[in-house]
């Protein structure tokens, strides 16, 4: 397995965030990559390497331009505010809702803030473009060793990226990692690429992003939205819309499902890419459906992740994993590296 590693993820580094009513030390932290990259490297497990840098325009394929050039300035605005800001994270405490204008970008920073991001949990650091931006290249380096010929690839980019949509973040998420890796295979030549998401919580913002298109899948297999993160969207009933209709696949499942019944879910998924027709695969790969997670809500084992790589090798097609969640920090490198190795 040829891995691309962010070198940069440790530029973004939160130091609290909001999660269930009060604020707590970051979940999402630099030693998740860590971990991974430690227990590829001792397992031998392929390639690694950091990736090329990617113009912009990769970007605006997936994203809005004003939202790019908010990520890209947000920090220096929020320490022109009061330089005493550079001591602490910036993070939104303001949103337009149902019925409000989002069109008219706000001149106060807490407005521009909140008009680009959907929850208080994500903390934006002096570092986060950064490396938010190097993740993005892994992304698109794993997806164009596939063009080349590579039967697969893993970005290991960090932070994470499937709740990112084309102009907002939220769910530590910035840039949408698995959503630029499909659609630099779609502007590659697949005319048909598939989407598997296998985090605990919903893909979100992916699912934004190709919610009304023909020619992306995509599938998430998930915690409940009635109760879990992100709650407003990964309901069965939604299909996609427009074009789109047909395209779009939930899978939620209940709090302590075990991988019996996560498989079985999983084999639905991939029936449904198989059906669509897809020409190559992009697996938005959380382990954060591990037992031991702190923030999720699933009961797989770490040997189940094995049988997760021979399932998602069986498939037979290009694949690019793509690292997303996974909060027990211990243990993800592990989980991360049976995929790895049972697909290999």
């Amino acid at each position: 397995m040829h891995t691309f590693y962010n070198p940069d993820h440790a530029a973004h580094s939160g130091k609290l965030e909001m999660f269930r009513g009060r604020m707590v030390p970051c979940h999402e932290v630099p030693a998740r990559q860590d971990h991974v990259l430690a227990q590829l490297r001792a397992q031998n497990l392929g390639p690694l390497q950091t990736p090329p840098h990617f113009e912009e325009a990769q970007l605006l394929r997936v994203h809005s331009p004003r939202y790019l050039q908010f990520l890209q300035s947000a920090w220096a605005q929020w320490v022109a505010l009061d330089p005493a800001n550079a001591e602490r994270d910036a993070i939104p405490s303001v949103w337009p809702t149902r019925s409000f204008r989002s069109d008219i970008e706000p001149d106060n920073f807490a407005a521009r803030m909140g008009l680009y991001s959907f929850d208080a949990g994500t903390p934006l650091t002096a570092g986060t473009w950064q490396a938010a931006r190097s993740g993005a290249n892994c992304a698109l380096a794993a997806a164009q060793h596939i063009v080349q010929g590579g039967r697969a690839a893993f970005a290991l980019s960090r932070p994470p990226g499937h709740h990112a949509g084309a102009d907002f973040f939220g769910g530590y998420c910035f840039l949408n990692n698995a959503a630029l890796a499909a659609q630099f295979l779609r502007d590659k030549g697949w005319e048909r690429v598939a989407i598997v998401d296998v985090d605990y919580h919903h893909g979100n913002g992916t699912q934004a992003i190709f919610y009304d298109r023909a020619d992306v899948f995509f599938a998430s297999i998930h915690g409940d939205p009635r109760t879990e993160y992100p709650f407003y969207l990964g309901h069965a009933d939604e299909r996609g819309q427009g074009a789109g209709a047909g395209c779009n696949l939930n899978l939620p499942l209940p709090r302590g499902s075990d991988y019996a019944r996560w498989s079985e879910a999983l084999e639905v998924a991939l029936k449904a890419v198989a059906d669509f027709g897809a020409q190559a695969v992009v697996v938005s790969l959380g382990v954060d459906t591990f037992a031991g997670d702190p923030i999720s809500g699933f009961s797989l084992q770490s040997d189940d992740y094995l049988r997760l790589g021979e399932r998602l090798n069986a498939i037979g097609l290009p694949t690019v994993l793509v690292f997303e969640g996974g909060y027990a920090v211990e243990a993800v490198g592990h989980n991360v590296a049976h995929v790895l190795r049972a697909f290999a």
